[in-house]
């Protein structure tokens, strides 16, 4: 189990392999009577990704309180490797073995229902939507399809470190640390300049989450084409720019790595970086004076919606107890079981309300509570800014035309024109 998002890049080749089956099956969704009401009953094959060796205890627990519920009813649980999950998907929906219930993210649900091998939920259990969260239902919406293809499981997203300190010298309130971009843009100019170009605000460039966050739309509707390059993203990059001729971006953002932007932070040249909990529980290790300065604060946005990253429980539209799989599904992803997991793990329930709770409202003064409530509030309105479309070879095609339009060997305009020309190549020959 792994976040943000995982091995994306292998879903292109699920992409090719399930639309293939378009051929033997409806385009789009399943057609005709669903077949998800009716009685309870039958075996259930349930497939998860990478998680039996934590959480065994768990999900047996589970299984017994829905046979218990449904008598008859059985679950068989089956849980892959995390390595190679995306060619297992797809091996098993071009040989007509796809379990009725399975774990996906949206990415990997996209092709499976344009095969029409995921069954279309507002369809099947549309009474369900008020029980999600709606950035988290609306995740499992596809571009050209109607209809919702999983229902949400469970989420997590970024907050972002600062360094009170590093706030003070440059004469910004650390109790108000950039909550748009623009503020952003201004701070770390600011911080630039006091500083002598010796801190920076940012150690990376922006990624596709940025383009989201900042109000650009990604692509079009019906998801045929890319769209980053209006000028909402043009003035985004160029701003970028500004920073990294001014010093305000650190001078190895155009190459930086997770890691090293952690270290920088740590070491007090960068003073704003994204972390979790156990990077605060690190600092506080190894950098205990760094540990004493921190702020926590939500991501910058200009769309007063955090990112958010998101696990989902998918029907297979072929199931022939597709009664019970819903029934299932909805089952695992309700309120109370996914509270329960919330509780062993450090994610966070998709359930309406349940970020309400005082475990995720209340810190106790440890670390992870400390990033828990932070994270926990900022996604009751988050949304998934990245486009199931968008492969790993495409965010690399991003993320070349970034470092380009920063170091000025291009114009943001062009950057961006040439990046998504290229990307919705990529999308049309798959």
């Amino acid at each position: 189990m792994r976040f943000p998002r995982r091995t994306a890049a292998a879903a292109a080749a699920l992409v090719t392999s399930a639309l293939t089956l378009t051929a033997c099956g409806p385009s789009g969704g399943s057609s005709g009577p669903d077949g998800a009401s009716g009685k309870i009953e039958g075996q259930v094959v349930f497939q998860t990704w990478n998680l039996r060796a934590r959480f065994k205890d768990y999900f047996d627990g589970v299984i017994a309180a829905f046979e218990k519920k449904y008598p008859g009813t059985k679950v068989k649980w089956v849980d892959q490797p995390a390595e190679g999950y995306p060619q297992k998907l797809s091996a098993d929906a071009a040989g007509g073995t796809l379990p009725d219930v399975v774990n996906v993210s949206p990415d990997l649900a996209y092709p499976l229902a344009r095969a029409g091998l995921a069954l279309d939920l507002e369809k099947s259990a549309g009474k369900y939507r008020a029980e999600y969260l709606p950035g988290a239902w609306q995740s499992y919406e596809m571009p050209g399809l109607p209809g919702v293809y999983g229902f949400p499981w469970y989420l997590n997203t970024g907050p972002m470190f600062y360094n009170k300190e590093l706030f003070h010298k440059a004469g910004l309130d650390p109790r108000k640390p950039p909550r748009t971009y623009e503020q952003l843009f201004r701070d770390a100019l600011s911080m630039a300049e006091k500083s002598g170009r010796k801190i920076a605000m940012l150690a990376g460039t922006p990624s596709v989450e940025d383009f989201g966050r900042y109000g650009v739309r990604l692509m079009n509707a019906q998801g045929t084409e890319f769209t980053f390059n209006e000028p909402k993203g043009v003035e985004l990059l160029r701003r970028y720019q500004e920073l990294y001729a001014a010093g305000a971006l650190d001078a190895q953002a155009l190459t930086a790595q997770a890691e090293s932007s952690g270290r920088k932070f740590q070491q007090g040249s960068v003073a704003m970086n994204p972390g979790s909990a156990l990077d605060l529980e690190k600092f506080r290790k190894e950098a205990p004076s760094l540990y004493a300065r921190i702020g926590i604060t939500d991501a910058v946005n200009n769309t007063g919606k955090a990112n958010m990253y998101v696990q989902g429980l998918m029907v297979n539209a072929r199931s022939e107890v597709k009664p019970a799989a819903v029934a299932f599904a909805h089952f695992v992803t309700g309120r109370e079981n996914q509270m329960a997991f919330a509780r062993k793990v450090t994610v966070f329930p998709s359930t309406r309300g349940s970020l309400d709770d005082p475990y995720f409202t209340k810190e106790d003064g440890t670390d992870a509570t400390r990033v828990r409530v932070a994270s926990a509030a900022s996604l009751k309105t988050a949304v998934n800014y990245t486009p199931v479309l968008l492969s790993d070879q495409m965010k690399t095609v991003l993320r070349n035309a970034v470092a380009r339009a920063v170091q000025g060997e291009q114009s943001p305009r062009a950057a961006l024109d040439d990046a998504v020309a290229e990307c919705n190549r990529l999308l049309k020959t798959g």
